[in-house]
C-alpha cells in the first residue's frame, strides 16, 4: 500500500519510513504539512498518510480538515501522529477528521498494527465502492417509460420516437425489461369464442 509521511524530525521520518517499508508498503515523505495537503489534493494521492500534529505552514489537524472537505468516494485514511496525550487534544483531532492516533515515541509493532487496520477498512472501502458502481451502472441499463405514450385509441398501437407505429407489447418490450405472456380476458373470450363460455370453458393462454 502507498502510504504518504508528513513529518518534520528528521529521525521520526527516517523511523517511520524504515518500519513502514520493511512491512512491504511504498512511502512517499513529506517534511511539512502544506506539501502533504498538495499531494492528498492529487488524484493518485496515497489511500493512507500519517501526519505530524505540529508541523512547519500546516498543522496535522488542518491537513486533516481540508483533505475531509474534498468530496470523494474513496476519502484516505488519516493517522494523526503526536505528543499531545490530553484526552481533548485526542478528541479535537479525531473531531477534525482523523481515523486514528499514534503518539510519540511510537511503538513499530503498534504502528504496524495500527497501519493494517486502516488497510483493511480501505479494502472494505474499497470493495464497497465497487459495489456501489456497479449498482448505478445497472439502474442506468434499467429502461423505463416515462412522459407521454401516443397511443392509437382504436388499435391501441403506439407511436415511437421515429413516428412508427407498433404493437403495444412490442414498444413496452423495447423500452423496458418486460416480457409478455398472452391470455384472452373474460369479456374478449365471451365475444369471440361463445360457445366455449357458454359451456363454462375459456380457452387456453395462448404461447
Amino acid at each position: 500500500m502507498r502510504i504518504l509521511i508528513a513529518e518534520d524530525d528528521p529521525t521520526s521520518r527516517i523511523v517511520l519510513a524504515a518500519v513502514l517499508k520493511k512491512a512491504g508498503h511504498e512511502v512517499t515523505a513529506t517534511v511539512h504539512g502544506a506539501e502533504a495537503w498538495q499531494l492528498l489534493q492529487q488524484p493518485d494521492a496515497p489511500a493512507l498518510a500519517i501526519l505530524d500534529w505540529m508541523m512547519p505552514e500546516l498543522q496535522g489537524p488542518e491537513v486533516v480538515r481540508r483533505v475531509r472537505a474534498i468530496p470523494t468516494n474513496s476519502p484516505p485514511y488519516l493517522i494523526l501522529l503526536t505528543t499531545k496525550t490530553e484526552k481533548a487534544d485526542i478528541i479535537a483531532g479525531l473531531e477534525a477528521g482523523a481515523n486514528d492516533y499514534l503518539a510519540k515515541p511510537f511503538d513499530p509493532g503498534e504502528l504496524r498494527a495500527r497501519v493494517e487496520v486502516g488497510r483493511r477498512l480501505l479494502e472494505v472501502q474499497s470493495a464497497l465502492a465497487t459495489k456501489i458502481a456497479e449498482l448505478r451502472l445497472a439502474l442506468d441499463q434499467i429502461k423505463t417509460l416515462r412522459g407521454i405514450v401516443p397511443i392509437c385509441a382504436h388499435c391501441k398501437r403506439i407511436r415511437d420516437d421515429q413516428g412508427y407505429w407498433k404493437q403495444v407489447e412490442v414498444y413496452v418490450k423495447a423500452h423496458t425489461e418486460a416480457d409478455f405472456s398472452h391470455s384472452i380476458c373474460p369479456l374478449c373470450a365471451k365475444e369471440l369464442y361463445p360457445e366455449f363460455v357458454s359451456a363454462g370453458e375459456s380457452p387456453k393462454p395462448g404461447p
